[in-house]
């Protein structure tokens, strides 16, 4: 298992299972969740703070 702490850092937005499973976890649409990867970039803690507040 390589990498897996690095992985779970960063929301892979090409990996639909990944996109799928953050915009469950957060409650808002998959397109959501990718546009806010684009916004803030692929960084876990940065896209669930852009999708808190909710503006996208």
């Amino acid at each position: 298992m390589p990498n897996t702490k690095q992985d779970r850092a960063r929301v892979a937005a090409g990996q639909d299972h990944e996109v799928k499973y953050e915009a469950h976890k957060e409650g808002v649409s998959k397109q959501a969740v990718k546009n806010a990867v684009k916004e803030v970039g692929n960084s876990r803690k940065k896209v669930e703070g852009k999708l808190e507040e909710g503006d996208l």
